[in-house]
Formats: structure tokens, C-alpha cells, sequence
């Protein structure tokens, strides 16, 4: 009987997946010198050894679905930009976008759960450790359902290094069939992507990084000589330009700094008759 004991003990000796381990374990009958010298010879147990290896170069991919109503956002990661460009890795992160596109995984440990073929997702990379001779990793993924009346969007920039997922709200059906609402969201992901928000609002930015904020604020001003008693009276001023610079609904729309993002959902709002809002949004940077 192989027991999860032994497939534990095989795996910690050689970092090979959990079916792996099964299947070679069934293979020997147990036994754990044979079933590591069999992984050696099929390369599997060679994988394990990649698996502490950096892999901070790699693609984010997305897919929303036809009617905008769900999306993904995953970033699967190698050690190389040699392999990062390569054609069957490109294919192999597109096969593994539409999959989880399909399965609806809800989060990062379902997603690795999900069916690929003869393995699932985790083991399949573990595989694939031998074919492209690197270490490969699934470092990043996030799904969204739109609520009732929402748009689910997506921005993929520079061929993979950075890409976002957003949903808009609105509150009149019809306005997200707009060619003027279209191109709202196409330029909220635009904007996320090169401007990178902390944060929707003030209210999404831990107060432990506020705080952090402020210490680095009264460092510097301590550095100019600000005498200690005005630093009460000028911190509350750097902090607010830090929130403009930092909150998403705060910072100048990328193509117009003139105008905050808030104020240009206001004004493309009342241009189509509706009431919008950016609901969330994540922005994966390549390697971060």
C-alpha cells in the first residue's frame, strides 16, 4: 500500500510532484531508492534541484471573457529572457491562460489544481522543468466576476512585463456597449499600467505604510533643519501630495495630469448618462 508517508518522504528526498511521486511509488512497489532512481532517469528528480533557482523573467497574460463579465490575470515565470521569448514558451503560458480561463479557478491554490493534461497544473510545470532546462514558476494569478452591471478589463504592456485587470461599474446597462465607455476602460488600464496606484483610494493603503511614509517625510525635513515645531504643520501637506501621487482615483490621468482619474470617470460619466466608478484593480509587474 503506498501511503501518504511514503509519497511525503519521496518528495522531500526529491522535490518531484506529489503525482509523480504516486505514480513511480506504484511502479517499484514502494520502493523509495528505486522510485528516486527512476525520477532521475526520467528527469524529474533533476527538476527539483532547479526549483531554488531565481525566475524573475517570464509573461503575464489575461483573457476576459466575450462578455466582459470575468477575467484572469496570471504571471508564470522563468529563469531567462532567452526562454521568456522562446515560441513554445509563449504557446505553453497562452494554453495555460486559456485553461484557467475555462476552469474558473477562483485563486492561486485552485488554479494550480487545475487539470492539464496528464498532470495538473503544478505538476505540469514541474515537468516542464526538464524540457526548457529552467526553473519555471506560477507566481502570480487573480480572477474577477463583475457585480451586476460591471465590466471586467484587461491590459497586457511591453509584450508581458506588466498587466492589468480592472472592473468598472456603471449603473445603466446600455452604457457599456459605448464606444465612449470602450475606450474609458482601455485608458484606465493604460493609466494603471504606467502610473502604477498604491491603491484605489486612501482608504485601500495600509495605515503601516502611511506611517512608514511619514517617518521618511520627517527624516527629510529634520535633514533640510525644519525646526521640530513646524514639522506638525508641514507633514499633513507631503502627505497629501503623496496620496495624489499614490491613490488611483487621486493621480493626474496619465494622458491629461490636469484632470484626476476621479474627476474624469465624473466627467465621462455625465458625457454618457451614467454613473461610473472603478470598483478594484491589480497590477502585476514582471517579477515583483
Amino acid at each position: 500500500m503506498i501511503t501518504a508517508a511514503i509519497v511525503k518522504e519521496l518528495r522531500d528526498k526529491t522535490n518531484a510532484g506529489m503525482m509523480d511521486c504516486k505514480k513511480v511509488l506504484s511502479e517499484t512497489n514502494g520502493d523509495i531508492e528505486a522510485s528516486i532512481k527512476l525520477l532521475r532517469e526520467r528527469g524529474i528528480a533533476k527538476a527539483g534541484a532547479k526549483a531554488d533557482r531565481a525566475a524573475k523573467e517570464g509573461i503575464i497574460a489575461a483573457r476576459v471573457n466575450s462578455l466582459a463579465e470575468s477575467g484572469i490575470l496570471l504571471e508564470v515565470n522563468c529563469e531567462t529572457d532567452f526562454v521568456s521569448k522562446n515560441e513554445g514558451f509563449q504557446t505553453f503560458v497562452a494554453k495555460i491562460a486559456d485553461t484557467l480561463a475555462a476552469a474558473a479557478a477562483p485563486d492561486h491554490a485552485a488554479a494550480l489544481a487545475v487539470n492539464f493534461g496528464e498532470y495538473d497544473l503544478e505538476n505540469t510545470l514541474k515537468a516542464k522543468f526538464v524540457e526548457v532546462g529552467e526553473n519555471l514558476q506560477f507566481r502570480k494569478y487573480i480572477r474577477y466576476d463583475a457585480a451586476p452591471d460591471g465590466v471586467i478589463g484587461s491590459y497586457i504592456h511591453m509584450g508581458g512585463k506588466v498587466g492589468v485587470l480592472i472592473e468598472v461599474g456603471t449603473t445603466q446597462p446600455p452604457t457599456a456597449a459605448t464606444a465612449g465607455f470602450k475606450e474609458l476602460v482601455k485608458d484606465l488600464t493604460l493609466h494603471i499600467a504606467a502610473c502604477a496606484p498604491k491603491g484605489l483610494s486612501r482608504n485601500d493603503i495600509p495605515q503601516s505604510v502611511i506611517d512608514n511614509e511619514k517617518e521618511i517625510f520627517r527624516a527629510q525635513l529634520i535633514n533640510e533643519g525644519k525646526p521640530e515645531a513646524m514639522l506638525e504643520k508641514i507633514l499633513p501637506g507631503k502627505l497629501a501630495k503623496w496620496f495624489s501621487e499614490s491613490c488611483f482615483l487621486e493621480q493626474g490621468f496619465v494622458k491629461d495630469p490636469d484632470i484626476t482619474v476621479a474627476k474624469l470617470l465624473a466627467a465621462k460619466g455625465a458625457e454618457l448618462g451614467d454613473t461610473l466608478s472603478v470598483t478594484r484593480f491589480v497590477r502585476f509587474g514582471l517579477g515583483e
